[in-house]
C-alpha cells in the first residue's frame, strides 16, 4: 500500500511529476538515438553480444521490476557477496560499489563514468516504473534488509538520478545516501527537480564518483 507523503499530495507528485518525466524522457530519447547507435556499435566490435544488461530492482512501495542498462562487464562476470546484514538493516557505513572493480570492462568504465550505460532506462520512466529524479533503484536483496527508516525511501519512485546522485554518487556511504533519498522523499517539488536536474549534468560532465 503507498504511503502518502505531503509531497505526493500535492498537484505536482500527483500529476506534474509524471507529465515531467513523459515529456523529459520522449526528449532524452530522441536526442541520444545518435549516440546509441554509435555506443551500439563500439560495444558490439569491443565486448560483443548482449549489449543490453536487464536486472531486477524494487520501485515504490516494494514493487519490482526489470531495469534496463547497456553491459558495462565482461560476460563472465558473477554478483558480489553482499555483506553480513544487521538485525537491524544495512549498516550505514557500507560501500557498495568499489573503483577496483575488476569486472568492468574497458568501454564499460568509460559508459559508467559519463552514465551513458543508464540511457536505456529513459525506457523505464516512459513505463512508469521509474521516474527522472528520484532515489536509484536498489535490487531485492538489499531493499529486503532495509529497516523502517531505510525503508522510507521506497515512498517515491525510483529515479535515473536524485540528491544523492549529486551529492557525490558511488563515493558515499549507505547512511549517507539514505539520509539524501529521505530528504528528497519529504521535501520534493517541481524547482527541486529542475536543480537536480541541472547539477547532474555538471556532476556527469566532472566525471565524480561514478564507477
Amino acid at each position: 500500500m503507498h504511503v502518502q507523503t505531503a509531497q505526493n499530495l500535492t498537484f505536482y507528485g500527483q500529476y506534474g511529476k509524471r507529465i515531467v518525466d513523459i515529456i523529459g524522457a520522449l526528449i532524452l530519447l530522441f536526442i541520444t538515438i545518435p549516440l546509441m547507435l554509435i555506443v551500439f556499435l563500439i560495444l558490439l566490435m569491443t565486448t560483443g553480444r548482449p549489449i543490453f544488461f536487464k536486472q531486477i530492482r524494487t520501485g515504490l512501495d516494494h514493487h519490482r521490476f526489470v531495469i534496463w542498462k547497456l553491459r558495462t562487464m565482461c560476460i563472465q562476470a558473477v554478483p558480489v557477496n553482499m555483506p553480513t546484514i544487521c538485525a537491524n538493516g544495512i549498516p550505514d557505513d557500507y560501500y557498495f560499489k568499489t573503483n577496483q572493480d575488476t569486472r568492468i570492462t574497458k568501454v564499460g568504465a568509460i559508459l559508467r563514468k559519463l552514465s551513458i550505460d543508464e540511457i536505456p532506462q529513459l525506457l523505464n520512466v516512459l513505463k512508469g516504473d521509474m521516474s527522472i529524479v528520484g532515489p536509484r533503484p536498489e535490487v531485492p536483496t538489499i531493499t529486503n534488509a532495509y529497516n523502517s527508516l531505510q525503508a522510507r525511501r521506497l515512498e517515491v519512485k525510483p529515479g535515473l538520478t536524485g540528491l544523492a546522485q549529486i551529492n557525490g554518487r558511488s563515493n558515499i556511504s549507505h547512511g549517507q545516501k539514505i539520509s539524501y533519498d529521505i530528504e528528497y522523499v519529504e521535501n520534493f517539488s517541481f524547482w527541486m527537480d529542475i536543480q537536480i536536474m541541472l547539477k547532474t549534468i555538471y556532476v556527469i560532465v566532472a566525471r565524480t564518483g561514478a564507477y
